[in-house]
């Protein structure tokens, strides 16, 4: 058998898994009816079956189902009912091949004149000429039913299945605004805070710093000719408060838009963040083109948290950052060897990331199993 032939063959296996598992469930349904029709329920069985359609159909796996009530147990009885017809198809065409098969070969055994053996094609079996001839006729026509059916009726019914359980245009439409609300809003309060944060550094910090030099030097210059000593241990006291306050205004600096990114650009950035690195870090940037400033900002604060989180909280020994430029997006995804289970709640930095990357319309992907590894997968929107 070809390639080709063996792929059908197995299309054909997996139709009649499908249908008959889908036949199953709803016979039992039939009977647990009004426990499905309680909408978490409901909502919960159509998740499931959503990603059975998803399977035979090779699509990306998708996640809960978020239609409405209504549209949910209007699947319900759709799918209850396809699944009855379908299924019930797909047993008569398949059961007939099999029982075929096996009683045609026996029809001597059986009482003259029965079901079982004594018909085949609908013609009273006489001999073992009309039994090898017509039973193995009907044994072709129903496998040949089935393996042209059974694919082709089981991705008709995963169709129905996910048509019926997807947003339409509208919906999802509603539900992207509805995420940009609540992303501009979080990046509202998120920058409302960093604002506060910057004066109260600059307040408590750098000016309080400057306040003092300014009173050093006045005192200084009040003492020139009285007391050179304490002129000299002023002065240099000064100094040393000047330099103290540069360090915090590049400090506070760096949280708004790090320098090192307008003077070598993301890429270079970043080399620079896999050198200081704690952890191995392997670095693979593509060609990026010409990113906005808000695009490098975020992408570098988010491989600056997630290489951070790697060496703190991971246990990581190893990291891989890849950057890319596809199409109009920036695409980031890091990867550790730690061990895993990151959780958001526990101020892991994560919820920082994302909330910086849902603020300009990015993705944020987090997928970091018990054990590892742990991988954050980014995308931005930085203009074609």
């Amino acid at each position: 058998m070809n390639h080709h032939g063996a792929s059908r063959l197995s299309a054909m296996w997996r139709g009649l898994g499908y249908l008959l598992g889908s036949l199953s469930t709803a016979a039992v349904a039939l009977f647990v009816l009004p426990v499905l029709v309680v909408p978490a329920v409901a909502r919960s069985w159509a998740s499931w079956h959503r990603r059975r359609a998803d399977r035979l159909l090779l699509s990306p796996r998708s996640g809960p189902v978020r239609v409405g009530t209504w549209r949910v147990l209007g699947w319900l009885c759709t799918w209850i009912a396809t699944s009855l017809v379908f299924g019930i198809v797909v047993v008569l065409c398949a059961g007939n091949t099999v029982t075929t098969a096996i009683t045609v070969p026996l029809w001597w055994a059986f009482p003259a004149g029965t079901r079982a053996g004594g018909f085949a094609a609908g013609v009273p079996l006489s001999g073992w000429g009309t039994a090898l001839t017509l039973g193995t006729v009907q044994v072709v026509i129903f496998a040949a039913l089935s393996y042209w059916l059974a694919p082709r009726l089981a991705r008709l019914h995963a169709r129905i299945c996910v048509a019926l359980l997807s947003l339409s245009a509208a919906e999802r439409l509603a539900e992207r605004v509805e995420t940009l609300t609540e992303t501009r809003a979080g990046a509202m309060n998120a920058h409302g805070a960093e604002l506060r944060r910057i004066e109260r550094d600059l307040h408590d910090g750098t000016q309080a710093r400057l306040v003092a030099i300014a009173m050093r030097l006045g005192v200084a210059r009040e003492s020139l000719g009285e007391d050179p000593e304490m002129v000299d241990r002023l002065l240099r006291e000064a100094h040393e408060n000047t330099e103290e306050a540069m360090v915090e205004l590049r400090a506070v600096i760096r949280t708004i838009y790090p320098p090192i990114l307008a003077d070598r650009g993301l890429a270079g950035a970043l080399a620079a963040l896999g050198t200081r690195s704690a952890i191995d870090t392997r670095l693979d940037i593509g060609d990026l083109g010409t990113v906005p400033a808000a695009v490098e900002a975020v992408a570098y604060f988010t491989i600056a948290e997630a290489l951070t989180n790697a060496a703190k909280h991971s246990r990581a020994t190893r990291t891989t950052v890849r950057v890319a430029r596809v199409g109009d997006r920036l695409s980031i995804e890091v990867t550790d060897d730690g061990v895993g289970g990151v959780d958001e709640t526990l101020g892991t930095g994560i919820a920082g990331i994302r909330h910086r990357v849902l603020a300009l319309d990015g993705t944020v992907g987090i997928h970091s199993p018990s054990g590892g590894p742990t991988m954050i997968t980014v995308s931005l929107l930085c203009g074609s």
